[in-house]
């Protein structure tokens, strides 16, 4: 896991203080702190290497929208749920490995990550 710039400095400055070290609470809560910041700054990159334009046609080319339509109807954007299971990039892309194993698609990872990418763009939009 990489960590924020400086993420280290300020859990050292914090840590060396006085205040910090006669409270317990207030080390607890900076110690959760700086771990939720560094988990935050991992994610946001998540799909920064992923081929959009790849995600696209391979969107396409499989069909995915038909199959989404054939599961929940209308236009099958309701298979999209921002707020429901699919609450962060990893989970995003491990559910369309999902359907790439369950319907033999043979993507590549490189081609998962990609796909993922264009639905979290177009459906989920993670902070």
């Amino acid at each position: 896991m990489s960590r924020p710039p400086g993420a280290l400095a300020l859990f050292e400055l914090s840590f060396n203080s006085l205040t910090a070290m006669q409270s317990p609470a207030l080390s607890a809560l900076l110690v959760c702190t700086v771990l939720w910041s560094a988990n935050a700054h991992a994610q946001t990159g998540f799909f920064k290497d992923a081929d959009l334009g790849l995600g696209e046609k391979l969107i396409a080319q499989s069909k995915c929208v038909a199959c989404h339509i054939s599961k929940v109807g209308g236009d099958g954007n309701a298979m999209y749920k921002p707020l429901g299971r699919i609450n962060s990039p990893p989970a995003l892309r491990g559910m369309v490995e999902q359907c790439n194993t369950e319907l033999n698609l043979g993507l590549f990872p490189e081609e998962v990550h990609s796909v993922a990418a264009v639905l979290a763009r177009d459906h989920y939009k993670f902070k």
